[in-house]
């Protein structure tokens, strides 16, 4: 039997049958560790085949369907190197909040590059609008300037008082998102004000840290009353990324992609050549600088952490 994954807590996996059954499903020993370097071999998103176990209730998952994409992250568990938190997907928003945790512009940039690696869609969705003072307005502006600049779609929400909540759900419509973010920027008090019917948890920002606490413990895919459908992550606190050549990197920028093969040397790197035009584009202020910043900081592997 053919299913969709709709939730996986690990060791078990929530499929979406055919004929409207949620079934418990597990992964066979071999399945689990040939030739996959995943955490989880199986994701949300993801289309399988499954089989009913004699006289129960559960089944095995026996095959899993090639991937249209997936957004992947470096495992914080260091026996594996991966972790897919979500597949087969129409796009993918990151909840962004400038404090009450602040998402930095090297997260923000660490994810696009992920998108833009796997072909997804990207937009960046800046909550806690209700939160804003006058200055923190004028940061906010100078953010998304940066990201719309180079075509990347910006909304403000405020999911706590339900500012543009109609402008998300319109984004949302009859599409496979991936809703990601660090822990505390509001990604459930978001859904559930999408969706009441989610009725997910919502947990405090820590006040000694300023860090949220996780409220989602499991990606789980929700479906939307109005169509499409969303699937919810656990707050990511680093963003490692994954099986990008350093060659390739800048490939993953849209404003240096742009100036792609006008440099002097074909192998430039952007970094301290002679006739590189996107050194000369960051010089000119063509490029932002924080960009740039970023580019320089995933080609040299330093985690973001923040």
């Amino acid at each position: 039997m053919r299913g969709l994954v709709t939730k996986s807590t690990g060791s078990w996996y929530t499929v979406l049958a055919a004929d409207g059954r949620r079934v418990d499903c597990r992964i066979k020993g071999k399945f689990r560790t040939k030739g996959i370097k995943t955490t989880n071999p199986v994701a949300v998103g993801d289309w399988v085949n499954f089989e009913m176990e004699p006289d129960q209730d559960s089944a095995v998952i026996t095959e899993l369907e090639p991937r249209r994409n997936y957004i992947i992250r470096r495992s914080v568990n260091l026996s594996k190197q991966t972790q897919i938190i979500g597949a087969n997907l129409d796009q993918a928003i990151l909840v962004v909040t400038l404090a009450s945790p602040p998402t930095s512009l090297g997260f923000i940039d660490r994810f696009l590059v992920t998108a833009e690696a796997y072909d997804i869609p990207a937009v960046l969705l800046f909550n806690k609008l209700d939160l804003f003072s006058e200055e923190g307005l004028e940061i906010l502006a100078d953010y998304m300037a940066i990201y719309e600049e180079i075509g990347y779609p910006c909304y403000t929400v405020s999911a706590q008082e339900g500012i543009h909540v109609e402008q998300v759900r319109a984004l949302l419509q009859d599409k496979i998102t991936l809703v990601s973010g660090h822990s505390g920027v509001g990604k459930s008090t978001l859904i559930n004000a999408i969706e009441p019917s989610a009725q997910l948890k919502t947990g405090e920002i820590s006040d000694w840290s300023d860090k949220g606490k996780h409220t989602t413990t499991f990606a789980e895919m929700i479906d939307l009353s109005f169509g499409g459908k969303l699937i919810d992550t656990p707050g990511i606190r680093e963003l490692g990324i994954v099986d990008i050549e350093k060659g390739e990197l800048s490939h993953f920028f849209p404003e240096m992609r742009q100036r792609m093969n006008q440099c002097r040397f074909n192998n430039c790197r952007h970094i301290n050549e002679p006739g590189c035009v996107i050194l000369e584009a960051v010089e000119a202020g063509e490029i932002e600088s924080s960009r740039y910043d970023s580019y320089l900081s995933i080609y040299n592997n330093q985690d973001s952490r923040n």
